[in-house]
């Protein structure tokens, strides 16, 4: 396995071990808020399947993302070594596969606002 590969799949755990800690720190927060039923319309319950799941849609995208980044930039770089005019249609494809963590993020967002 390359320097690049290692690095990348390093980087895709950090950031599904990093979305599980916030999904059980906003889990934890709503557990211990649980005792305030006034300030909440929904019950516990479902407070806490809607951020598990948004972290979740969070750091799943983030990984998949990172993967993504990593397979495509690395063959990129190998195209724009013998053909440097690509450069523009290359970083198209790296920017679209950096979209899924914004959708990812998106989802999340939509998670949330539904709760309000």
């Amino acid at each position: 396995m390359s320097q690049g590969v290692k690095f990348s799949i390093a980087m895709a755990a950090f950031a599904a071990v990093l979305g599980s800690v916030v999904a059980m720190f906003l889990v934890w927060t709503q557990a211990a808020n649980a005792q305030n039923a006034a300030a909440y319309s929904l019950p516990p319950e479902v407070w806490r399947w809607a951020m598990a799941s948004a972290a979740a849609a969070t750091a799943i995208s983030t990984a998949a993302a990172a993967h993504a980044v990593a397979r495509l930039g690395s063959a990129a770089i190998g195209a724009l070594a013998e053909k440097p005019d690509l450069f523009g249609r290359l970083l198209i494809f790296v920017g679209l596969a950096e979209g899924i963590a914004i959708y990812g993020l998106i989802v999340s967002v939509l998670i949330l606002n539904r709760l309000a």
